[in-house]
């Protein structure tokens, strides 16, 4: 994955995930919601199969990067408990 940065300002960023699908934006996105201190987070993707998908935040208090950051730390925390548990679970 290669990330682009489109526009920045003070409590926004606007990035493209190059390489990436728009359900894996979609993740993060979902992610960026559940904390309190993000205004806005929007995944846009303007042509189906040939533009790269983008995120855009927008916070209240702190950067929209470090509000991503957070997101992301949360999400390979979680993949990496689903893995454990998978191969708990499924012992072959």
């Amino acid at each position: 994955m290669n990330i682009k940065e489109l526009k920045k300002d003070k409590n926004s960023i606007l990035i493209e995930l190059k390489g990436e699908s728009v359900s894996f934006a979609n993740l993060i996105k979902e992610e960026l919601w559940k904390d309190k201190n993000v205004e806005e987070a929007v995944v846009i993707k303007e042509h189906p199969y040939m533009d790269e998908p983008k995120l855009l935040v927008r916070t209240k208090k702190g950067t929209p990067i470090t509000a991503i950051k957070k997101a992301v730390k949360t999400l390979q925390s979680q993949t990496k408990e689903l893995h454990e548990e998978f191969k708990r679970d499924l012992k072959e």
